[in-house]
């Protein structure tokens, strides 16, 4: 009994432990964009305005049930474009309404969307290295082999 005692008391100690190496060795050590070891791709972003942009981000919520596995499978990309516009960020009111519209429509979809892209770490870290959070995301598009498009409502990193 007593050595059960002794590692139940003990495996919270090493599992932090071990969590703590793992996270440590996926972020390569004295690199100033630790993203870049994980996501091993060209992270790429724009401003754009979303009237400009509308089409095609109504467009990308209409694939987003398809674009759900794509992100649940990918697990390499050669270029992953953010782009972000700035005036549907929650500081400036959110998207318009025709957008605003089309994500209700797709509400459970783009919830499925957000979680995994927080379950994928090759597109989470790609998005948290220029500080988007995945409430932020609208949508995705897949239109080439390799190659990511990620719909933001927010502003750029300062």
């Amino acid at each position: 009994m007593a050595n059960g005692r002794r590692f139940a008391r003990w495996s919270p100690v090493v599992a932090a432990s071990l969590f703590a190496v793992a996270a440590s060795a996926a972020q390569p050590l004295g690199s100033d964009k630790p993203a870049a070891g994980i996501v091993d791709s060209d992270v790429r972003q724009e401003e754009a305005l979303s009237r400009t942009e509308a089409g095609k981000v109504i467009t990308a919520i209409d694939q987003t049930r398809d674009n759900i596995g794509t992100v649940r499978k990918t697990t390499k990309l050669d270029r992953v474009d953010i782009v972000f516009l700035t005036d549907a960020a929650r500081s400036e009111g959110g998207p318009p309404p025709a957008i605003e519209n089309k994500m209700k429509q797709h509400q459970d979809d783009v919830a499925e969307l957000r979680q995994e892209i927080e379950a994928n770490a090759l597109i989470f870290n790609a998005i948290d290295s220029r500080r988007v959070q995945a409430e932020d995301v609208l949508a995705v598009e897949f239109d080439n082999p390799g190659q990511v498009v990620i719909y933001a409502a927010a502003k750029p990193p300062k």
